[in-house]
């Protein structure tokens, strides 16, 4: 049974990285700091032979017994709130996270994927943004903790691979959503929902005509699954093109809610914050034969009984 360590086991991606690669018959050994993640999400794995968690920060040095496969490193806050709050635990997993992962990739012959961002592309000038686009990043400004320490974790994940020879892959995530979102995550879709279900104000920043675009996490999970297993070593976007204004797809959530109580609440537009977020993914169509087959809709009512379970037992 191939052997793969997942960090960030605990938080939305990493589970659900552990119950594919579950799935597909390896043995996963989960690891989480559980800073922003949580026990709930994999508690349904722990019971499991094939499954190990270590409680473990990754900028700590990275010890697991026995050979090891590969690596899919997925552990760091990622959302606005959470690395605004974490700025020093931000840079740190992005940084000494990565380079111990890397040694341990190197020391155990694993191939090691690195979870990056849309972020690295800042606020954008290019649209749609493809891989060659260097970005438009403010280092300095509140966000830049969150996107220099992707943009050094693939620098970092490169050198390894250019100097030692090591297997690596590294994703550019794009807005992804589904179960097991925090409800509250600062997220835009985790906000929305929670504020229609409750009957509050969407909080909408400047006019709403910025824009996003989408990606149900199952179709996510697909991409990373293929592009670990591909052989291909520079970055690659994985997201949907589907792109839509944040006002647009808070009248979408309260549509699908039906709380007639909802309503749009506009608050003034946040530092560094992107006007437009659309992946190019024909660079992950073209190698990897993949592209998102969830629609917005379906991928939304797939996760609203989600945010309802959640909500009804904290209100």
């Amino acid at each position: 049974m191939k052997k793969v360590l997942i960090t960030g086991a605990a938080g939305f991606l990493g589970s659900h990285l552990s119950d594919r690669f579950i799935a597909e018959g390896f043995h996963v050994i989960g690891m989480d700091n559980l800073i922003t993640g949580s026990m709930d999400n994999i508690a349904h794995l722990m019971p499991r032979e094939d499954f190990t968690f270590y409680h473990h920060d990754v900028s700590k040095f990275v010890h697991v017994p026995g050979e090891l496969d590969y690596i899919l490193h997925f552990a760091s806050p990622a959302s606005p709130i959470d690395y605004l709050k974490m700025p020093i635990q931000t840079l740190k997993v992005g940084s000494l996270g990565t380079h111990n992962l890397l040694g341990l990739a190197k020391a155990k012959n694993a191939r090691m994927l690195i979870a990056s961002t849309s972020e690295v592309y800042g606020d954008p000038l290019v649209h749609p943004q493809h891989e060659e686009y260097w970005g438009n990043v403010n280092p300095v400004g509140p966000r830049g903790v969150y996107d220099e320490a992707k943009r050094f974790q693939e620098a970092m994940t490169m050198a390894y691979h250019t100097y030692h020879g090591l297997e690596t892959r590294i994703v550019r995530i794009f807005n992804t959503y589904g179960p097991r979102m925090r409800i509250d995550d600062g997220r835009v879709l985790p906000a929305f929902i929670s504020q229609a279900i409750r009957g509050e104000g969407l909080t909408i920043f400047g006019d709403g005509s910025q824009t996003r675009s989408f990606c149900y996490v199952d179709d996510l999970v697909e991409g990373i699954y293929r592009l670990l297993m591909s052989d291909y070593a520079q970055p690659v976007n994985i997201g949907n093109s589907d792109e839509i204004t944040i006002k647009a797809f808070a009248e979408e959530i309260m549509e699908l809610v039906g709380n007639s109580n909802a309503f749009l609440d506009q608050r003034p537009l946040p530092v560094d914050d992107p006007k437009r977020r659309r992946p190019d993914t024909s660079l992950a169509k073209k190698i990897l034969d993949w592209e998102p087959k969830t629609d917005r809709r379906t991928g939304l009512k797939n996760t609203l009984p989600y945010f309802q379970q959640k909500l009804s037992s904290v209100i």
